[in-house]
């Protein structure tokens, strides 16, 4: 006789949502997912509705968001598009391009995406019940602010998704912008009943200074909600978290490279820069320093200039001109530097972007930067793609994501693929010019590779900063253990673990 139910019992979840955008819920997810797995327990991520352009790519060759990508490893576990079922990509101030379980299936507004939001909950939902089936818990992020009353009868992300997963939910406030009282007690007065009773208590997150001069105040929180606060985490500057959302490089000034000494790069912060993590392991080298610029500006004192991704490629691609900013970089070039462009960046660096098919806007050509001899024509289907490739030999895994196919008629290939989503292939990728000055190419990921890092930094004159010798998931896999020792130092985990009871394993 078989004893075993037809439906066994789904997974316990937990929610952490936010008084607001960029308050810290990617990373304390990461940090609970990281938590609970090293307690032996499946755990998996969860965002019903991501909104940003920093996506990757899964092992079936399919596109998710990255913060979910980064919570999957922290669990310990492959990234599944089930973890982030819809993803939005800003390509304007009113329209987005929609990935509906990591494929994408065209250009929306917002009108015309709230137009579909039950065929949306039903996708959502239906994702969340296949990770509850085979994980032990499911940790879920918000979106944003939870309370943001005029948005809140078609939100799916937040309270709804939280309710339909019957999940405690951890309220996280960030105390660095000021006015943590009215965050945490101000979001709670917006909500209605039903939402507010699903509150179990708090998170204030990057507190600078003595803990101790906080007391009062965490005092004063408690007796004003009636809810806990789990815990105060300190500011850190130990960990490197891949951030989730651009707002983290917003509003870049004009800055003089040379200040502290050290060689430095600029990254030209488009207006819809996408994949902008490709520069962390850069940021993580001692010796060089990396600036995120947006006001045009003389380059001639920065050892290398990167054009990154684009979620619009044309549109950003005439933004460089009209800002003045395609005129600074061909004086660069002219000067001697060094200029790289990724993904969309290498697009905007050929000769022309073709959209014939309107994907973008109005089709149409538009004439690009004349640093690389290349021409692009954007086209359906989208490349999504974990790749395997070398640069002059050395090995490096990365991934691609872009609309479009891209041409040499001058130059010579800067890459060789190996496989695409573990099919086998003999590609040629990238362009490079002059000795290597002038190159692009489509791979995210590059300088995920310690090898890579040097080979780039040789490419660009600066061969003696030293890079650690640990790259790429494993530098990864330790920082999320530093982010877990962190956040138990400072949060009380065994009241979190209450919240969501005994866990079957």
């Amino acid at each position: 006789m078989n004893d075993k139910p037809d439906h066994p019992p789904k997974a316990a979840c937990l929610a952490v949502l936010g008084t607001g955008s960029d308050v810290g819920k990617s990373v304390i997810a990461a940090a609970l997912c990281r938590i609970f797995a090293d307690q032996g327990l499946r755990v998996a991520p969860y965002k019903a509705q991501n909104m940003s352009n920093n996506s990757g790519v899964t092992p079936e060759g399919l596109e998710m968001g990255r913060a979910q990508i980064v919570q999957a490893e922290a669990a310990g576990i492959a990234p599944h598009v089930d973890m982030n079922p819809i993803l939005l990509k800003p390509t304007s101030d009113v329209g987005s391009q929609v990935v509906l379980l990591g494929q994408a299936i065209g250009n929306q507004t917002a009108m015309d995406y709230h137009r579909k939001k039950a065929h949306l909950i039903q996708t959502a939902e239906a994702a969340l019940d296949r990770l509850r089936s085979r994980h032990d818990l499911v940790v879920l992020e918000g979106a944003g602010s939870c309370a943001e009353v005029n948005l809140m009868a078609h939100d799916i992300v937040n309270f709804p998704m939280a309710h339909y997963a019957d999940a405690p939910v951890i309220l996280v406030g960030d105390i660095h912008r000021g006015g943590i009282f009215a965050q945490l007690v101000g979001t709670l007065e917006c909500l209605p009943r039903r939402f507010k009773d699903r509150v179990a208590g708090f998170i204030i997150n990057r507190f600078r200074g003595d803990r101790r001069l906080f007391t009062d105040g965490v005092q004063w929180i408690e007796d004003k909600t009636g809810l806990p606060v789990f815990g105060v985490l300190p500011w850190y500057d130990h960990i490197r978290i891949d951030p989730e959302d651009s707002v983290v490089i917003e509003g870049p000034r004009s800055v003089t490279p040379a200040v502290n000494g050290k060689p430095a790069v600029a990254v030209i912060r488009i207006p819809h820069i996408s994949n902008f993590t490709d520069f962390d392991p850069l940021m993580a080298l001692t010796g060089l320093t990396v600036h995120f610029v947006e006001t045009p500006q003389d380059l001639s004192a920065f050892s290398s200039v990167f054009l990154p991704g684009s979620k619009n490629t044309r549109y950003d691609l005439q933004w460089l001109k009209s800002t003045g900013w395609a005129t600074r970089l061909a004086d660069f070039r002219a000067g001697g530097g060094h200029i790289t462009g990724i993904c969309g960046g290498y697009q905007m660096m050929g000769k022309q972007v073709h959209d014939p098919e309107g994907l973008e806007g109005q089709p149409g050509t538009t004439d690009g930067l004349g640093l690389l001899p290349v021409e692009t024509i954007l086209k359906a289907p989208k490349t999504t793609t974990l790749s395997h490739f070398s640069w002059d030999g050395i090995p490096g895994t990365g991934y691609e994501i872009h609309m479009g196919q891209t041409h040499l008629t001058g130059g010579r290939f800067l890459l060789t693929v190996q496989s695409r989503n573990g099919n086998r292939v003999d590609d040629q990728e990238g362009c490079t010019i002059e000795n290597g000055r002038i190159m692009g190419t489509y791979i995210h990921g590059l300088f995920e590779t310690p090898a890579l890092v040097i080979r780039w930094l040789t490419a660009v004159g600066l061969p003696g900063i030293d890079v650690p010798i640990t790259g790429g998931l494993g530098f990864k896999i330790k920082q999320y253990a530093l982010l877990a020792d962190h956040f138990q130092r400072h949060v009380d985990m065994q009241r979190i673990s209450a919240l969501v009871g005994p866990l079957r394993r």
